[in-house]
């Protein structure tokens, strides 16, 4: 008798699958490994702002309880404020819920939304943790197009063909992981106007909406389509370096009657749950309130900058590669020329990339993407070492030595 239950099989996570635990092993006998395989900014030296340092230190006395089951009341006024700010008007105090990061979210909205059979319209590519969510609830998620050639947005003609009577939602990951595009108004417009008239919940995640690129300016999708019901989806993990802290949250916006059944199906969940974690909710307000740290990263003196320059001058270099920008996030998902495609599948490639040089990349087919050719580059090393790394991807690829 197996006792596991069968949905396990169809789950999938390669950021953390086979070639994260064979690069454990390798480290494990002696060998450094660099890993691009997970946005975890920590890891590569980040430290935490002062403004959360300081927050930690005076509050942490208020952390000791059980909180209200949707989250301190101060870190949801600071929240509200914050998404007001964006434009998104048409929600309350009561329809914030906080949670142990976007993954507890996930599948929190997930559960209070989905039966089984339902559809789900997801990018391709697509972060794996919706994938997931989906299918831990027996609904099934359906892939749409997103347009290489039109800087990674989303095809709107494809994402109406695939509409039919038992799609319930639509995910929306803007910034995008993992190709790091930023959506464009036009196209979310027109999602917003499927969504419309085929009576559809849109999903929003907006984790790296302050991680944002060149001047552009991100769009909450909530605020162009207040007749829609919303959840948007954000958190601190990214913008502020404080994924151990599991800080995220949701806001569900959009006419009244559907606003208050959503909440209400979460409130039930967050009860059952008791509480997020309370450390991390103390901070919220601090760090909401201090948009300076991530500005310095972002400014043409500052790491994340300089390292997505440094990666993209190092590309540029290379014959066997082609990508495109990205405009948010600290991703790059580029794609392996066709002449140069001497691997089985990405899965290969990707495997062999590690145990000869050493780096850990997630291959595309671990965000569901349907072709055997693209990788995704986390940019948050040191420029030295992205710029030595993207060599010997190159190298690799063209099967040379790298010097």
């Amino acid at each position: 008798m197996n006792v596991c239950s069968e949905i396990i099989n169809s789950l999938n996570s390669d950021i953390r699958g086979k070639n994260f635990y064979t690069a454990l092993e390798l480290e494990r006998s002696g060998e450094t490994i660099l890993k691009l395989n997970t946005g975890n900014p920590a890891t590569f030296g980040f430290p935490m702002p002062e403004s959360v340092k300081n927050a930690l230190i005076s509050k942490l006395d208020n952390t000791l309880g059980y909180c209200d089951v949707r989250g301190m009341v101060a870190a949801r006024n600071a929240i509200l404020q914050y998404h007001r700010s964006k434009d998104i008007t048409d929600f309350s105090l009561d329809d914030i819920f906080i949670g142990n990061g976007i993954s507890e979210i996930a599948s929190m909205v997930s559960t209070a939304l989905l039966n089984p059979g339902d559809e789900v319209l997801v990018p391709m590519p697509c972060y794996s943790l919706w994938v997931n969510e989906i299918l831990l609830r027996k609904a099934v998620p359906v892939f749409y197009k997103c347009d290489e050639e039109n800087g990674w947005n989303p095809d709107t003609e494809h994402i109406k063909s695939l509409v039919n009577k038992k799609t319930k939602a639509i995910v929306i990951i803007n910034p995008n992981n993992p190709t790091g595009a930023l959506y464009s108004n036009n196209v979310l417009l027109e999602i917003a106007e499927i969504a419309r008239q085929n009576k559809l919940v849109v999903l929003s995640d907006e984790i790296y909406d302050r991680l944002v690129f060149d001047g552009k300016k991100h769009t909450s999708f909530a605020s162009l389509a207040k007749d829609i019901p919303v959840v948007t989806m954000n958190g601190l993990s990214k913008s502020h370096c404080l994924c151990g802290f599991r800080c995220g949250w949701l806001v569900i916006s959009g006419p009244s009657g559907q606003r208050s059944l959503i909440s209400e199906a979460l409130l039930k969940l967050a009860s059952i749950r008791l509480s997020a974690n309370a450390i991390m909710q103390t901070i919220i307000p601090d760090a909401l309130a201090d948009t300076t740290y991530t500005e310095r990263m972002l400014a043409k003196d500052g790491r994340l900058y300089e390292q997505r320059q440094a990666t993209f001058e190092e590309l540029d270099k290379l014959d066997c590669l082609s990508y495109v920008k990205n405009d948010g996030s600290f991703y790059v998902f580029p794609r392996i020329k066709p002449e140069y495609l001497e691997y089985a599948d990405d899965k290969a490639f990707a495997h062999q990339l590690l145990l000869e040089k050493h780096i850990l990349v997630v291959p595309g087919s671990g965000f569901a993407y349907d072709k055997p050719d693209h990788f995704r580059i986390v940019m948050l090393p040191q420029p030295d070492t992205l710029r030595k790394a993207v060599k010997e991807i190159g190298a690799f690829i063209q099967g040379k030595t790298c010097l």
